[in-house]
């Protein structure tokens, strides 16, 4: 117990002195975990042979955080992914085995190098997820992007277990007990499963079954199970219940031999329009980031400094070797993929390193004879080194970003992946509150701007928006305007307002449209383009302060509000009459007809006002 109590300070005073540091001098937590890991491992040996099992028991965290992601995908989202998790995804994976077994043919078997070009071609889910969320990046093109390859591959890693066997080129040599001499592969003991030794049919049918039944418990249980929680009145409930369906998920996926991580991810896609998402979510995140933090220290711990400074070269220039490698098929994929600029720069640098799943393949590749011992150390060394490297990845996009937008790059619109009933062109202080308003009601919105600052600012407070100009047809039509039932203009630029607000009416007669408008001249030229309504940026709120001016000078708080309502109804009266004597050609200072109206119209208002407070004071005699 005393040696527990001595191992877990030691692991989180190590979080908690380098964390803070790395993520003030601006290198993110993820550089700053794995810091800590060295310091307390490989340079003052203060954690030892229990690395490994910690790390085993950390990689937890990647279950946790791929259900979290999956919570906040709806299944329809998964679907209008999967050209990228096809072709995106799986030409990564593709290409870069290739790219890596060719050149390692050279010095080892093409089985072998086939073996490590399928570790290495594998990105880290845990690293690159964990920072797109930290810096808000997850919504971008890039991000999305990366997310599409990432899951791909965590699908993969299934298919590469079985691959694995085949590619054997000579088992290591053990010595058994009683004296002789065996394979590794026949020291590998029977793990916890229910479909070894079943024919490939019955294997088939027991994984389809052990599917259904996530996706049926998602759909049919969950709701009853939170609900019968509640009645405890137990606050640590719910966070058992959360522990509860990962664990139970994870475990599922273990005994039918599917990944835990890719099970977890499908509970919560299936749990994603549940009114309960918000929950899970909240209960499981301290956990996963404790154990994503505890995974990222242990990698850290776990480098042997010892067989790196004995051939430092081979090591860091296998690992930077494969970078490069990962880096020219990203990028050329991305090219492929219609990515640009930011998006480009931010898919080939984020997944250019090896990831933890690269641990679990050359383990097992070790103990079914495709690896030999020597091999394996190096490979895994490699992969360490290209982890530790992957933080630099993401300062160098950082640095690439800035120089592009102090440069005025013009980077190509996002990809825009989902559509709704309602699009928000323009998300300033206006569009805003509309967007809030209706996403809190429940519906969805699509957000366009043409700022990618403004769009970056939306992401880091977790809402969806896209990067391009919503005066552009094609952008209109990849939100969905064909579709939408309403659309809202809410730019700054007022005159490409009436130009978006002329276009769609011309492109759907039906589609209501609700316009912001500048000034009064605005409100007009937003009614010839078809605006159905149209709401001055300025006149509610200061129709507002006149009411609380009223307030102070004599009106009770009722007579305020009779003469708020009445001023309301008579504007909206009096600019449609003006808007048909209004002239675009003519200065409305020069417009006579449209002057004597103003004035009628100002003293039927006054008339009406007065009318109204003198009916009340009746009322109250």
């Amino acid at each position: 117990m005393d040696g527990f109590l001595f191992q877990a300070t030691i692991y989180l005073m190590a979080a908690v002195v380098a964390v803070p540091i790395a993520a003030r001098l601006g290198l993110g937590s993820v550089l700053g975990y794995l810091l800590a890991g060295i310091v307390i491992g490989p340079v003052l040996g203060l954690v030892g042979n229990e690395t490994e099992d910690l790390q085993h028991f950390a990689e937890f965290g990647v279950v946790m955080m791929l259900f979290i992601i999956g919570l906040e995908l709806e299944p329809r989202a998964l679907w209008d992914m999967r050209h990228r998790l096809i072709g995106l995804g799986g030409l990564q994976l593709l290409l870069t085995t290739l790219a890596v077994a060719a050149v390692a043919t050279i010095w080892i078997p093409w089985q072998t190098a086939i073996a490590v070009g399928l570790v290495f071609a594998l990105s880290s889910t845990a690293i690159v997820l964990q920072t797109l969320s930290e810096k808000g990046l997850m919504q971008t093109q890039g991000g999305r992007s990366a997310f599409s390859v990432l899951l791909t591959q965590d699908i993969a890693v299934i298919p590469i277990l079985a691959l694995l066997p085949l590619l054997a080129v000579g088992a290591a040599a053990v010595i058994h007990p009683d004296g002789s001499i065996g394979t590794v592969a026949e020291e590998h003991h029977a793990t916890m499963s229910i479909v070894e030794g079943l024919p490939g049919w019955g294997v088939t049918l027991v994984t389809l079954g052990a599917v259904g039944v996530v996706i049926l418990a998602g759909v049919y249980l969950t709701g009853p199970l939170f609900r019968f929680i509640h009645g405890a009145r137990l606050r640590e409930m719910y966070t058992a219940v959360s522990l509860l369906i990962v664990v139970g998920i994870a475990f599922l996926m273990m005994l039918v031999g599917l990944s835990p991580a890719l099970g977890a991810f499908l509970a919560g896609v299936v749990l994603a329009n549940s009114e309960f998402r918000h929950e899970l979510e909240t209960d499981l995140e301290p956990f996963k980031g404790l154990l994503l933090g505890l995974f990222f220290i242990t990698v850290g711990a776990g480098i042997n400094f010892t067989i790196l400074f004995r051939d430092p070269g081979l090591i860091i220039g296998m690992a930077v070797a494969v970078m490069l490698a990962k880096a020219v098929v990203l990028y050329g994929l991305g090219r492929m993929f219609k990515l640009r600029g930011h998006n480009l720069a931010l898919f080939t640098l984020s997944l250019a390193q090896a990831g933890e799943f690269g641990f679990v393949l050359v383990s097992f590749s070790r103990k079914t004879g495709v690896l030999d011992a020597t091999l394996s150390q190096t490979v895994l060394l490699a992969i360490a080194v290209t982890m530790l490297l992957t933080p630099l990845g993401f300062i160098l996009y950082d640095l690439i970003s800035r120089r592009l937008t102090d440069a005025g790059y013009d980077r190509d619109p996002d990809e825009i992946e989902e559509n709704g009933p309602v699009i928000i062109a323009g998300i300033g202080r206006f569009g805003q509150i509309v967007n809030r308003l209706v996403v809190s009601s429940g519906f969805k919105t699509v957000v366009l701007d043409h700022d990618p600052a403004t769009i970056e600012v939306m992401r880091r407070f977790g809402m969806k928006g896209y990067f391009g100009d919503p005066s552009r047809p094609d952008i209109l039509r990849a939100a969905g305007i064909a579709k939408a039932r309403v659309l809202v203009a809410a730019m700054d630029d007022h005159d490409a307002t009436t130009r978006l607000v002329e276009y769609a009416r011309k492109l759907r007669p039906d589609l209501h449209i609700v316009a912001r408008a500048r000034d009064r001249t605005h409100v007009y030229q937003l009614y010839r383009a078809g605006a159905d309504d149209i709401v001055r940026e300025m006149f509610d709120s200061s129709l507002r302060a006149g009411r609380y001016v009223l307030e102070n000078v004599g009106l009770t708080e009722y007579e305020a509000a009779e003469a708020q309502e009445t001023f309301y109804h008579h504007d909206r009266h009096t600019m449609r009459e003006l808007a048909e004597l209004w002239d675009p050609d003519l200065p409305a200072h020069k417009n006579e007809e449209y002057i004597a109206r103003s004035r009628e119209l100002e003293k039927d208002l006054e008339a009406a006002l007065l009318a109204q407070l003198a009916a009340h004071d009746r009322d109250v005699a």
